[in-house]
């Protein structure tokens, strides 16, 4: 447990109501999207092309995964 409070804080920290739980999924999204933007705009290089679209399948996991996270800590499945 402690592992998933290192590698997602803001899945632990969004908690306690639902105008906390959307914040938190808001700014996971937020994320998400800039990180998309960014790789996408590197991407336009042909070389760098794979090693852009690895990372941005790497963030597109973390930002679901810490979503789910988010979700079970908010319903108390994970404490």
């Amino acid at each position: 447990m402690e592992t998933l409070k290192k590698i997602f804080p803001l899945s632990f920290k969004y908690t306690g109501s639902v105008a906390n739980l959307i914040i938190g999924i808001l700014i996971y999204i937020v994320v998400g999207i800039v990180g998309g933007l960014v790789i996408g705009l590197t991407a336009l290089i042909p070389i760098i092309n794979i090693v852009c679209g690895l990372l941005g399948a790497i963030i597109d996991v973390y930002v679901i995964a810490g979503i789910v996270i988010q979700f079970l800590v908010h319903f108390k499945v994970l404490k």
